[in-house]
């Protein structure tokens, strides 16, 4: 918890380099993972800040300056290359409707729009009408899973705003790493601020093989420790771990401290409450952490906080998180145990 920094709050810039980037399929949650984490953060001021798909294939809120570590376009080679002839993940599925003129075309579009200013999904919706674009090829170049427009994201064309809504902006000129030495320094990153961590940690976050991680470990300046069987690795940070755990933290959805580890060996999250939290939706719940362990999931509308509990608390205890949330939230006035 020290590493991710839930115990001494730092620089915005700081956190998303370290736990490289948030989650943020949905924005409020990104806020809030960073809200927690950050002396600094100021939701109406994301200077500095891109969303973009990165690690394991979702989206995440991560520094600018990180682009050419997160968004690699193939080591280069499809960095602003508005060329699609040849097979992609997306012009081989079924109902792909765009040939590799009409992509280039409209893309060519999109990205002309951008450069003028910021545009939102439904802005570049119509622009594309507006030049001819039918319902099918719509259908294909903004698909919900990402289609044509995250294939622009990807390679270096243009990133979401870090806003709730969907609005995409130019990204500015970055060369992209090379894939291994990228891979190596998001392993390290991770072993420095995720740690201690196994090896089946990393390859839940990371997305990776088995024999990457080993590879990694190589390669990193890592020391390892065996508790109840399992081997943990860390790099070395130079933080004292003098802080204790806190009473009360109110976890974001998809936190960090949740997805870090493999969900069914978490050490904050009993197994008996497992799909309280990672639904079977794929969704990750904002979870309540009571002195270092999950004992239910928040939801706050407006002013008002429910706090579904997963087990029978004290009064309190029930005071204390009541408390705690009084002391994160100034808006709130009203507490609700379900």
């Amino acid at each position: 918890m020290t590493n991710q920094h839930l115990l001494t709050p730092v620089r915005t810039l700081c956190a998303v380099r370290d736990l490289c980037g948030v989650q943020a399929q949905f924005m409020s949650n990104a806020m809030h993972a960073l809200k927690i984490r950050c002396y600094d953060f100021d939701a109406q001021n994301t200077a500095g800040l891109v969303k973009n798909w990165t690690i394991r294939g979702t989206v995440h809120v991560f520094a600018e300056a990180d682009l050419p570590l997160f968004v690699r376009c193939c080591e280069g080679r499809d960095y602003r290359r508005n060329d699609w002839r040849g097979y992609t993940f997306w012009n081989q599925r079924d109902k792909w409707a765009l040939t590799p003129e009409r992509q280039t075309f409209f893309a060519d579009s999109i990205v002309s729009a951008v450069a003028e200013k910021s545009r939102s999904r439904e802005e570049l919706k119509q622009i594309c009408r507006d030049i001819g674009m039918n319902e099918a090829e719509e259908s294909s170049m903004f698909d919900s899973w990402g289609g044509g427009i995250r294939e622009l994201c990807e390679r270096g064309f243009i990133h979401y705003a870090v806003q709730e809504e969907k609005v995409f902006a130019l990204t500015p000129a970055y060369t992209p790493m090379e894939e291994e030495a990228a891979r190596l320094e998001i392993a390290r990153r991770y072993f420095t601020h995720f740690a201690p961590a196994a090896i089946h940690d990393a390859m839940y976050f990371l997305g990776a093989k088995q024999r990457e991680v080993k590879s990694w470990l190589e390669n990193l300046p890592v020391r390892s420790t065996e508790c109840e069987g399992k081997t943990y690795y860390y790099i070395e940070n130079g933080i004292a771990y003098t802080q204790d755990i806190p009473l009360c933290v109110f976890l974001a959805g998809f936190d960090p401290l949740m997805l870090g580890y493999q969900k069914k060996e978490s050490l904050y999250l009993p197994d008996i409450h497992l799909r309280k939290i990672f639904n079977l939706a794929g969704i990750v719940m904002p979870a309540v952490l009571l002195r270092g362990n999950v004992v239910g999931r928040w939801k706050k509308k407006q002013t008002r906080l429910t706090v579904e509990l997963f087990e029978t608390l004290s009064t309190s205890d029930r005071n204390l998180i009541a408390d705690s949330a009084a002391a994160l939230w100034e808006d709130l006035r009203k507490v609700e145990f379900a």
